[in-house]
């Protein structure tokens, strides 16, 4: 049996990562990592606890009173599990993704996941979405994509995802937290949102669902036979 293949895919916020990673790994038949989702959980319990995500000394003092475990399910999809709960459809509101952005600013938050995240990746086929997944968490990825799309389509395409799931949705509001995340995540001072140099990059502004997977499997087919 050889290494485990691993395909990074980083970008910024609304990029499509998640969505794409997730319909790619089912038909590679790959674990599909969503790294976004683990610290949307980090968020979501320090949001219950009324910690505010910039407050280091709170962060400190109560992170290990948090335990997060990933498990997926018989469609492979993932789920993520927090002291005991199951929190996958709590943690998917803007305000937690805004949130998750602050917090994953912290060097004892990034800590803590590294080795949950890298152990995924040495003992299984796997795709995983983030920020700095090629850059920090997976730096000798099999294959690195670096996901992209204007900030204008990123918030159109938010705005869609929640209007279909029944969630209110202001375009001109998200468009700003778009930019002000994409702002966050390039300029913090641990694991900035880069693009790797061996990465590379994919705009999706003008391409579906169905485009981009195309683009992708090209992509991987480049560096490894699946």
């Amino acid at each position: 049996m050889g290494k485990p293949i691993s395909i990074a895919i980083d970008g910024p916020a609304g990029a499509g990562k998640s969505t794409i990673a997730r319909r790619l790994a089912k038909e590679l038949g790959f674990y599909y990592v969503d790294t976004g989702a683990i610290y949307r959980t980090v968020a979501y319990f320090f949001d219950l606890w009324g910690i505010s995500p910039k407050d280091i000394d709170g962060i400190t003092r109560y992170i290990d009173e948090l335990t997060i475990r990933i498990e997926y399910d018989d469609e492979g999809v993932q789920h993520m599990i927090m002291n005991g709960m199951d929190v996958t459809d709590d943690i998917r509101t803007q305000e937690i993704s805004q949130k998750a952005s602050l917090v994953s600013a912290h060097a004892i938050v990034r800590d803590l996941l590294l080795d949950m995240q890298r152990e995924m990746a040495e003992t299984h086929n796997v795709i995983m979405d983030g920020r700095d997944i090629g850059t920090v968490v997976l730096p000798k990825a099999t294959v690195k994509i670096f996901l992209t799309a204007s900030p204008e389509v990123r918030a159109k395409r938010r705005t869609d995802e929640l209007l279909a799931k029944g969630q209110k949705a202001d375009y001109n509001k998200i468009l700003k937290e778009i930019q002000q995340r994409d702002y966050q995540d390039t300029h913090r001072a641990v694991a900035p949102l880069k693009m790797a140099r061996d990465s590379v990059k994919l705009d999706t502004s003008e391409l579906d669902i169905d485009g981009v997977i195309a683009a992708m499997k090209d992509i991987i087919a480049q560096k490894v036979t699946l």
